[in-house]
């Protein structure tokens, strides 16, 4: 359960990451400024992945997102942290645009370390009950 919560963190991350770069170089915006959007969409799709089976089960939008910003904050910060330090480390990569290769090499690596890094505060989570597990509870209640 904790590689599946994970990797639903990942999925979102990743969306949101994309989506920020595609803004970013759409409109010329500053590298921080596109960092700050991918980030930000980072939460916002990765809150939406997962109310979305909530919502699905009958609950509404803002009960499924409450107990969704409680369950994946802290996996989602902790990819989102380990992701940018990696993309900041490797020289051009914050800067490489869409159409750089070395944004495709340099994106799957930062969030293949991401990955790793999260999925030990996933297990740490699940083992409280907490984190995954509350979002499975509730829908297991709701079917």
């Amino acid at each position: 359960m904790a590689v599946s919560a994970t990797l639903h963190c990942l999925t979102g991350c990743a969306i949101g990451e994309v989506s920020g770069l595609i803004i970013g170089t759409l409109f010329g915006l500053d590298v921080w400024l596109t960092i700050l959007i991918s980030i930000v969409l980072a939460f916002v799709f990765g809150f939406l992945l997962s109310s979305v089976p909530l919502m699905k089960s009958g609950m509404t939008f803002w009960a499924s997102l409450s107990i969704v910003v409680y369950a994946d904050t802290l996996s989602i910060a902790t990819m989102e942290v380990v992701d940018n330090i990696v993309m900041a480390v490797i020289p051009g990569a914050m800067g490489a645009g869409l159409v750089n290769p070395l944004f495709w090499v340099a994106m799957p690596v930062a969030l293949t370390v991401a990955f790793f890094a999260a999925l030990p505060v996933n297990v740490y989570l699940l083992k409280r009950n907490k984190g995954h597990a509350l979002t499975m509870k509730h829908l297991e209640h709701h079917h």
